[in-house]
């Protein structure tokens, strides 16, 4: 694989003492580190190295190579290829073995140093012999008389992999198992080979060879370009395999760990972040993960990944909590609307402008995606779907004809995937997230400077949150209810904070999220509830639009009868939409209609608590 740069994030935690300042001693230049306490610093001195030249070259001829590697991808044919420019090879246990099986002439490292491989394999590289040879600067006087003195050969390539320490930690093993894997001899080799990269090639990965091949074979050597380029590579890696470790063993402490490592490792670059002024701006997953879902077509920005990554976690949720197809609709990091699979009622069916063949045709996962769709259908154009299942060819049927940036779910059928990669000229974001994620216990956010961390809310609402009625009347709480409820308590833990949200018939019917109120949550919410109902308002359903008018055209136009409050162009416009010019639908009709609903369940949350 490519090693691409890293981010590393290291929060110290409150020392239980000030440290004890290092001496400064006269010349020296000194770097001032601010501790916990605001009227003490720790100095600590450095003495600044000046560069060592000799005779830089851009191509560099290889004439020895140092080979010890884990991966053993691709690796016999590669030295087969150094062998055939007559680069001596020299090589260490299990690299060595395959390589003499293969044919070639190798030289054992301990018979090159003179030295053998001695505490269980722990000391095998660290010698001057080695080091020497990748570290002498070729052309200065000084090195090169060292180096004849002490016997030391230029080794020009250093091709090697590191222990796997993850996949060790990954397995589960013990702690002193996981110790025995961290490499020494290995980073200690790749950093002495990229410090000189003016004259030595380190190769870290199977994927270089190939690159490798091709300019020795072009330029009889390796390019000071190439050089660089790799040893930006290596040391990315030393630095990524380093924190690893620092990451691992500190969280073997606790909460007695000096510091908390936190390393990214960029994934892809992003358009830009929250606005377009944001750049650059890119999506990077945490050293020894992956990313919760794969891009399967499309390219997804900030706040798409924001919506999908929230919107996931709420229908995997209602998954786990009401046994039942879930969906949802996000727009700017917080639902529009939520479902479970329940079924349409005759009147729902023509208010979502569903036929009756249609609605038969429905599976759970399109049936709860249309629920989730039509709780605020305004706010719910250009949104972000999330379904629980695997999204088959009936859902992607529904969501090729609404207007959405995306979709993120467990899985596609292929007819489902070709009806969405062939949407918005093939521009639909399709993300396939991974069940199994695991996101870890903690979650970290940086805010100017500071990094908050805390426990993530890993609760799942199930009917066991709602078992105790503390009502009088004990038989309201129906089954049906408990699920409304647990519904719009799992869809407003994801809604930007303070939010209040109503539920009924399975899905979200009002939302109000991110009021500093509580009260204009609640009022949204309603506002939102009385427009969902209306909508099945028999003087709604009966419009009559002029043959031509788009289907979001009609759900803005129904919406705006529903609220009845245009300015004078904003009615002529309207007006055009219809064969006949609609009757208004008045207060007392509104207020009728509404006193014959039946109330739902109901959701809230404040100050970050669901």
């Amino acid at each position: 694989r490519r090693f691409a740069p890293l981010e590393n994030r290291i929060f110290p935690y409150p020392p239980t003492r000030p440290s004890r300042p290092f001496p400064r001693s006269a010349g020296d230049r000194s770097l001032r580190v601010p501790t916990t306490s605001t009227t003490t610093t720790t100095t600590m001195a450095t003495h600044v190295l000046t560069a060592v030249t000799g005779s830089e070259t851009d191509v560099v001829p290889i004439t020895r190579a140092l080979i010890s590697v884990s991966d053993k991808t691709g690796i016999v044919e590669f030295a087969t290829f150094l062998a055939s420019k007559d680069v001596e090879l020299l090589s260490t246990g299990g690299t060595a073995a395959k390589l003499r099986e293969s044919g070639l002439t190798v030289i054992d490292v301990s018979e090159y140093t003179g030295s053998a491989e001695c505490l269980d394999g722990r000391v095998k590289t660290l010698h001057p012999k080695v080091h020497g040879g990748l570290l002498g600067v070729r052309g200065n006087e000084s090195h090169e008389a060292d180096m004849a003195k002490l016997g030391i050969g230029k080794i020009d390539m250093t091709i090697l992999n590191l222990y796997p320490f993850e996949a060790t930690v990954a397995k589960g093993a013990g702690f002193g198992d996981c110790i025995e894997n961290i490499d020494i001899g290995g980073p200690s080799m790749l950093r002495s080979t990229a410090k000189n990269h003016a004259f030595t090639t380190i190769v870290t990965s199977p994927d270089q060879y190939g690159e490798v091949t091709k300019v020795m074979e072009e330029q009889g050597g390796t390019t000071l370009a190439l050089r660089r380029k790799f040893a930006a590579q290596a040391f990315s890696l030393s630095a990524s395999y380093d924190s690893m470790i620092a990451s691992w063993f500190t969280a073997q402490l606790g909460d007695d760990a000096p510091v908390a490592a936190r390393v990214y490792k960029p994934e892809f670059p992003l358009k830009y972040g929250c606005n377009p002024h944001q750049k650059p701006a890119r999506i990077l997953s945490s050293l020894g993960s992956k990313l919760p879902f794969e891009v399967l077509n499309g390219v997804p920005g900030y706040i798409n990944l924001l919506d999908a990554a929230n919107a996931w976690q709420l229908v995997k949720e209602l998954r786990e909590a009401t046994g039942l197809a879930a969906a949802a609709s996000f727009k700017h990091v917080s639902p529009a609307g939520a479902a479970v699979a329940v079924p349409l009622g005759e009147t729902e069916r023509q208010a979502y402008e569903v036929t009756e063949e249609a609605a038969a045709a429905l599976t759970p996962v399109a049936l709860a995606y249309l629920r989730a769709r039509n709780a605020d259908p305004m706010c719910s154009f250009g949104d972000f779907a999330a379904v629980s299942d695997v999204v088959d060819e009936a859902t992607a049927l529904i969501l090729k004809k609404e207007v959405s940036d995306g979709i993120v779910a467990p899985g596609y059928t292929p007819e489902a995937l070709a009806v969405l990669k062939s949407k918005k000229g093939g521009k639909f974001i399709v993300l396939e997230a991974d069940n199994d994620f695991n996101p870890g216990l903690l979650e970290y956010r940086e805010v100017y400077g500071m990094t908050f961390s805390q426990k993530r809310n890993d609760i799942v609402i199930t009917k066991d949150h709602v078992k105790e009625v503390v009502t009088s009347d004990k038989a309201a709480l129906t089954e049906d209810a408990q699920r409304d409820m647990i519904v719009a308590s799992i869809c407003v833990k994801y809604t930007q904070s303070n939010s209040v949200g109503f539920a009924k018939d399975g899905m979200m019917v009002g939302v109000g999220a991110g009021q500093q109120s509580r009260v204009d949550c609640v009022k949204l919410a309603g506002r939102k509830v009385k427009t969902w109902y209306l909508r099945q308002h028999p003087k709604v359903l009966g419009l009559k639009f002029a043959k031509g008018v788009k289907r979001q055209d009609r759900v803005n136009a129904r919406v705006r009868y529903i609220e009845g409050d245009f300015t004078k162009e904003e009615r002529v416009r309207w007006e055009a939409m219809f064969e006949e010019v609609p009757e208004d639908l008045t207060q007392a009709e509104k207020d009728e209609f509404m006193a014959g609903g039946r109330g739902g369940g109901g959701g809230r949350k404040s100050r970050g608590t669901g």
